[in-house]
């Protein structure tokens, strides 16, 4: 394992080191935080701490799968035993391990966004999906704040609210009765099973010597609440994040939790990242400049030694297209003076994604190629939602919404009449659907020809489940999940549901795709373990692998390597950089973005706090910029049907491009930051004698 310390700067070294407490790395953009969070792992194993006993959490697989990544290059093998991962994969292990104490079976499903929808339409009594993704919604945010079905129909405001909490109640039965549960579970029940039950909460905190948190920022209040459970009073942890960066508001995170750290624990040590290792000083000066207006809670500032760099340009635009035509013509311009830059140079960011269309109109016109960041995940496609469901369904035979989508998937004569009658008996005798199958009571229910089709369905799941309980590694589960879709004749089922040859071929691939990936997790392989050695991968059950597919979002290594320009909206492309960055319309009403009957009702300090939350996502749209930034705004913009003057957005005035500059010299910052330090060293009680 290779020294943590050589390349850091004294700020992240000072994270670094510090081992003895809670501390709060505020960490600006490009500043290194993952580098700071490596390094961390490296210093606490180099410190005597076991690696499976740190736990490194953060919000994306693929976040997590980069963190593990750069560990493995630093710390060698011995970062296959730190447990990386998201939240949300966390709470999965809580539950796996120990839900049994809240009823849950190890094998319990993980719902999709589909199935959610489904359910909610069964319990609110509706067809419409709008109206159930509705109800979703309002209670994934109530889910996100701790509270159960009973408490939001206590303090519901409206009838509406009092009947979506209404249909919570009858949803968390069906979640309960299915033995699955849904995304916001995976933190709300953790939360359940550490906060009612000692025995657990001590295990976990036994077992977690040191959890390290990315983003924390985007934490929400159960996260929050989670993390202090899994820390305890010893309080072993490092969060790290940036307030100025905390754009998530709408989806639950809350800026209260990085209020509410040193209060929780006074003895927090905060370490600010200051020096910039991304962008030039121009750059840095207008994102500077914007996020200035905003309170702060813990004031820095970035810099940078890359030096001055090109100033920032605005660009004002006719109207969308001539916008569209200005931004391709300086991604020619730009790329034509050098011929070193690659299109993936490139990125066109903008507040919402109904503003690609005219950009992608303008790159296909000039023949560039371009991908639009954020599209259909490849897990949401039709043909691998049919097999999850399938492979959901062996792991938990309770799993009623994957057993409606098995049994009719391909067709295999089982129609919605039949369903329809074992749907009533199964509820009845509260049971699940695949339970009552072998119920000696369903002949008084279902037809005899139709509970033999049930009965061929149920073995051939047993039959499934068996073998794949014992199909291990790679090469096993490829043959295993190859032979068994050429049994339910699925490649033929695709082509026979599609007029076009092409589009059946396509999804055909994609499926090819989803074998190799599943049995490829499957282990067994020979694989780098970081220091250079071939190890084999460690194997596992195929079994053992769908029980985590549900929480898989995409696959990412499909949009490696791509030489395209990037098409994406300023919330995607956080934690993204590109040398060169359009930022386009930049216009009141578009950013910051403001829905005029929406804005009506709200009260000045939430308008307030929604204007901050906006002057953020500028930053973040700034902070992307390596070498150059252009900004640019409409004179006339689309609003509805219409083309409505344009203006441009505040946050333009704010960024302060036609004042003085001041040019800082970067030695100077350093040489105070020496100076701070070693007034901090010697400051410091000295280690007492052994």
């Amino acid at each position: 394992m290779s020294s943590p310390g050589p390349g850091l700067n004294l700020a992240q070294l000072d994270a670094v080191n510090h081992l003895g407490g809670p501390s709060l790395v505020l960490a600006g953009a490009g500043s290194g935080k993952t580098r700071v969070i490596t390094h961390k792992i490296g210093r606490l194993i180099q410190a005597g701490l076991a690696a499976d006993r740190i736990a490194a959490i953060t919000f994306t697989n693929k976040a997590a799968a980069e963190m593990r990544e750069r560990a493995a290059q630093l710390v060698g093998r011995d970062a296959r035993k730190v447990l990386i991962c998201t939240f949300h994969a966390l709470g999965v292990r809580l539950l796996r391990e120990d839900g049994q104490v809240l009823g849950l079976k190890p094998q319990f499903s993980i719902l999709d966004t589909d199935d959610i929808t489904s359910l909610l339409k069964d319990c609110g009594g509706t067809t419409d999906a709008n109206t159930a993704r509705a109800w979703q919604w309002t209670i994934s945010s109530w889910k996100g704040e701790g509270l159960t079905a009973a408490e939001a129909l206590k303090r519901a405001k409206d009838e509406n609210e009092r009947v979506t909490a209404t249909i919570m109640a009858r949803y968390e039965e069906r979640l309960t009765a299915y033995q699955s549960v849904d995304f916001d579970d995976l933190i709300r029940l953790p939360l359940k099973l550490l906060g009612d039950h000692a025995e657990v909460r001590e295990k976990w905190q036994k077992k977690l010597g040191h959890v390290l948190v990315d983003e924390y920022q985007d934490t929400n209040a159960t996260q929050y609440e989670l993390l202090k459970l899994l820390v305890g009073e010893r309080a072993r942890f490092t969060a790290v994040g940036d307030d100025d960066q905390s754009i998530y508001g709408w989806r639950g995170a809350t800026l209260d939790n990085l209020k509410k750290l040193p209060v929780d624990f006074p003895q927090l040590r905060v370490i600010k990242l200051e020096q910039n290792y991304r962008s030039t000083s121009a750059i840095l000066r207008a994102a500077n400049n914007v996020i200035g207006p905003n309170p702060k809670l813990f004031p820095k500032t970035l810099w940078s030694d890359l030096g001055e760099g090109e100033p920032v340009r605005v660009v004002d635009a006719d109207n969308e297209e001539h916008e569209a035509e200005r931004a391709v013509a300086r991604i020619q311009s730009l790329r034509a003076n050098s011929a070193h830059k690659e299109w993936r140079d490139f990125a066109i960011l903008y507040r919402a994604n109904h503003m690609a269309r005219s950009f992608e109109q303008a790159l296909r016109r000039a023949q560039i190629p371009y991908k639009v960041s954020g599209g259909q995940s490849f897990f949401d496609k039709a043909e691998i939602r049919d097999l999850c469901a399938w492979l959901r369904l062996l792991v938990n035979n309770n799993d009623d919404p994957a057993f409606l989508r098995s049994a009719t998937t391909p067709k295999r004569g089982i129609g919605h009449t039949t369903l329809g009658q074992l749907g009533v008996f199964a509820t009845q005798y509260k049971l699940s659907l695949f339970e009552a199958l072998f119920s000696h009571s369903l002949p008084s229910a279902v037809s005899s020809r139709a509970i033999t089709t049930l009965h061929e369905f149920g073995r051939a799941v047993n039959d499934l489940e068996y073998r794949a309980r014992h199909t291990v590694g790679h090469e096993a589960a490829r043959t295993f999940l190859t032979d068994w879709l050429k049994d339910i004749g699925y490649e033929q089922h695709l082509y026979d549901s599609e007029e076009n040859e092409k589009i059946a071929a396509a999804r055909w691939t994609n499926v090819m795709d989803f074998v190799d990936w599943v049995a490829g997790r499957c282990g067994g392989k020979m694989e780098d373990d970081g220091a250079g050695a071939q190890v084999e991968s460690e194997r596992k059950s195929l079994l053992e692998v769908v029980q985590t597919i549900a929480l898989i979002s995409t696959l990412s290594e499909r949009e490696q390597d791509q030489n395209v320009v990037t098409l994406s909206t300023l919330h995607a492309s956080k934690g993204l950089e590109w040398p060169h960055v359009v930022l386009v319309g930049v216009n009141e009403g578009l950013l910051p973005f403001k829905t005029d009957d929406a804005d009506s009702d709200l009260s000045a300090e939430l308008l307030a706090l929604r204007v901050q939350e906006e002057r953020r996502l500028m930053y973040v749209g700034i902070t992307r910029a390596q070498r150059t930034l252009a900004v640019s705004w409409l004179k006339r913009r689309k609003k509805g049907r219409e083309s409505v003057p344009g203006t441009p957005s505040r946050f333009i005035k704010e960024m302060a491009l036609d004042q003085a500059t001041v040019k800082e010299d970067p030695r100077e910052k350093l040489r105070a930051l020496r100076a701070e330090f070693a007034q901090r060293a010697a400051a410091a009680p000295k280690p007492e004698a052994r």
